[in-house]
């Protein structure tokens, strides 16, 4: 199976705008967390559209190199003289060969969930920086996310999504592991924590909490009806009480992104 068809989410202009919504809920602790100090140079494993590299390019005042393999994720993106972009695979890094060993950091988010071989590019990032540089890994355990009051037919709609990722040879639950992949990839871990991705309705951000998890969810449909995981008029269903549990005062979400650091040795 190619990189690509392991990706379950897609490259529509809907995903992209839920990529997009996603970074504006998120960057802001995830800025918080990396700590980033002037002059660090950076490489981004996974760039997407380029928000949080500029971000943290900003943060650093040096170009941030991002590695995004999405040709449509490459159009939409970011433009900024401190990016420089580059088409390619994360398991196969389109770096100079007197890049690797170079950089200060190399950061990963959302990305580990959706490659066949996750060490591997674990291991790239290693290998990516210098003694003593950053390895930064932000992904998901699908089984922490709640919703409660739970919304009618939501476990059921939530398990099939979850499977979805498994039928792609890939791990939904791969945030748990985070830690064992930079042990395993030869770097010495030095930090877990989490990033709180939650809100309830009383809260300006609940509306795009919401829709971020919604598209997500109705973005998988085909996914999860076509593999047999759920049938289309149950997931059909679920999605409708999800929106009406959503304008319940009492409603809220209940998740954190993994986050573990280590260093190279």
């Amino acid at each position: 199976m190619s990189a690509e068809a392991a990706y379950l989410h897609g490259t529509s202009p809907a995903e992209q705008g839920r990529l997009s919504l996603l970074n504006r809920l998120m960057n802001e602790a995830a800025m918080r967390e990396l700590a980033i100090r002037p002059g660090e140079r950076i490489v981004d494993f996974g760039s997407g559209l380029g928000q949080l590299s500029l971000d943290m390019a900003r943060a650093a005042g040096v170009a941030v190199v991002g590695i995004e393999r999405s040709q449509e994720q490459l159009a939409r993106a970011e433009r900024d003289p401190l990016l420089d972009l580059r088409r390619g695979d994360v398991t196969d890094p389109p770096l100079r060969e007197r890049e690797w060993g170079s950089f200060d950091l190399a950061h990963a988010r959302f990305v580990l969930e959706h490659v066949l071989d996750p060490l591997t590019v674990v291991r790239h990032m290693v290998r990516a920086v210098r003694p003593g540089g950053r390895v930064v890994l932000q992904d998901d355990d699908h089984d922490v996310f709640r919703c409660w009051p739970e919304p009618a037919g939501f476990s059921a709609l939530w398990r099939a999504f979850q499977r979805s990722y498994d039928r792609l040879g890939c791990d939904p639950f791969i945030g748990r592991r985070l830690v064992s992949l930079l042990h395993d990839a030869g770097a010495a871990p030095v930090r877990s924590t989490w990033i709180y991705f939650g809100s309830c309705a009383a809260e300006p951000k609940w509306p795009g909490f919401v829709e971020n998890i919604h598209s997500q969810l109705a973005g998988a449909r085909e996914a999860m009806a076509g593999g047999g995981l759920l049938g289309a008029a149950e997931i059909d269903a679920a999605l409708a009480a999800f929106r009406d549990w959503a304008r319940r005062p009492e409603a809220a979400i209940w998740y954190a992104v993994c986050w573990a650091e280590g260093v190279r040795r």
